[in-house]
């Protein structure tokens, strides 16, 4: 694959989500975007974030309520979801890297990596 043209809506994209801890979706980040690109589609957004995440520059997480949420740490790590608001947070631990070693005991494949996801109540809604 050739170079990349440089675009600057999905250069936009990368600074809107950089540093954010919130987990914006795609819509969440169109209607951010549109305030510098008031053309830019929605189409395009995903499209970008799209791109982004095969390049290895944000993460998707599928948090089971249809709603594609978007991370810019593409570290490995876990994450918490709300049942009450909806939030997705960062959990601080480190990956367990035990549970690939144990995973592959019991399945005949080749594990590569995994995901977490956590669900409960915030604290901000536990208030």
């Amino acid at each position: 694959m050739g170079a990349l043209k440089y675009s600057r809506q999905r250069e936009s994209i990368k600074e809107f989500l950089a540093g954010r801890r919130d987990h914006p979706t795609a819509d969440v980040i169109y209607m951010n975007i549109r305030r510098s690109y008031p053309n830019i589609s929605l189409g395009t957004v995903y499209r970008n974030l799209s791109l982004l995440e095969s390049l290895g520059e944000v993460q998707r997480i599928s948090c089971g309520d249809g709603a594609e949420r978007f991370d810019p740490n593409t570290e490995r790590h876990y994450h918490f979801v709300c049942r009450q608001c909806g939030c997705v947070q960062d959990i601080p631990m480190l990956p367990l890297e035990e549970l690939e070693a144990m995973a592959s005991e019991s399945f005949e494949g080749s594990i590569e990596s995994h995901t977490a996801m956590f669900y409960g109540v915030c604290s901000r809604c536990r208030g």
